[in-house]
């Protein structure tokens, strides 16, 4: 199933937390644990059809993060009635370490302009998407060290990569991708027994921003001074444009940010795809599973 989650960020150097700096990730977080709430505004976009969620083209929050446009849970689907796509509208946002949503829903009028399209952040080459078994073509990233690596370079262990953008704020977006990855690691380093020919890799598409020195400071927030088989890069549009029509991976600019859906991809040693896991709703403990059993050993508990 194609699940598609927007995420967005205008660019703009030192934003606050989540979207400028590297995150705290969560650990064990309660539901409410580290609330933040704030009042904003903005034009609706999109309304599902359960009324649980809404794409929203909000105003800059200050403190948290700029204008962006994002898809946002509803916490009460009611708030929605006679709101409709183009209507301006007011309310809460709360952003918690594990997730967040909107309440207090207001209509206060109706756009006057019609805002950009998103447009594509590379032109993809025409290739059929790539099924369990298929290997996946060699593509070239730029890693936190500075250095160039390939996919290719990780032959001989199953690797797990994810893609991702460090700007990106709410927590069960990109922030829940890397804290997955985390969580499943520290699952790995813990089983005894289990095989160690397994590599994470992160990769981010905002070449522009998250240069080496970004990466290398939002990686410590994940997985402190260890960096264990973990390693995280950025990709050029080029490299997109090779790779991700074979992943059905969807990325688009607007307003100077991005739009993107969620794919994660475990390879086998032989750089075949033994898994991939859509949006973000798996759990780590099935990606370790994954994970050890394309190495060639027992999964993950």
């Amino acid at each position: 199933m194609r699940i598609r989650l927007f995420c967005l960020s205008g660019l703009v150097v030192g934003l606050a937390a989540g979207c400028g700096r590297s995150p705290a990730p969560p650990t064990t977080a309660t539901p409410n644990e580290g609330l933040r709430s704030f009042d904003t505004r903005g034009v609706v976009r999109q309304i599902a059809a359960d009324h649980r969620t809404a794409v929203i083209r909000h105003e800059e929050i200050p403190g948290y993060m700029p204008k962006m446009t994002m898809e946002l849970n509803v916490r009460d689907p009611a708030e929605l009635a006679g709101i409709q796509v183009g209507d301006e509208i007011t309310f809460r946002l709360h952003a918690s370490a594990e997730t967040h949503w909107i309440d207090g829903i207001r209509r206060v009028g109706r756009a006057q302009t019609v805002a950009a399209a998103a447009t594509p952040l590379f032109v993809p080459e025409a290739a059929p998407e790539l099924k369990p078994g298929d290997p996946v073509p060699d593509a070239e990233f730029l890693d936190e060290h500075g250095r160039t690596v390939r996919l290719s370079d990780f032959r001989g262990r199953a690797v797990a990569f994810t893609f991702f953008f460090t700007r990106c704020p709410l927590p069960d977006y990109c922030p829940r991708m890397n804290a997955h990855f985390r969580d499943a690691r520290d699952l790995l380093l813990a089983r005894t027994g289990a095989p160690t020919n397994w590599q994470f890799l992160c990769v981010s598409f905002d070449a522009e921003f998250d240069r080496p020195a970004v990466l290398a400071r939002y990686a410590r927030a994940y997985r402190g001074e260890n960096p264990d088989r973990w390693l995280f890069a950025v990709a050029a549009p080029a490299t997109l444009a090779r790779l991700a029509p074979r992943l059905d991976l969807m990325i688009s600019r607007e307003g100077g940010g991005f739009s993107h859906n969620l794919r994660t991809v475990v390879l086998d040693p032989q750089g075949r795809i033994f898994r991939q896991f859509d949006g973000n709703a798996w759990s780590p403990a099935e990606l370790a599973e994954a994970l050890a059993t394309a190495a060639g050993g027992p999964g993950a508990p």
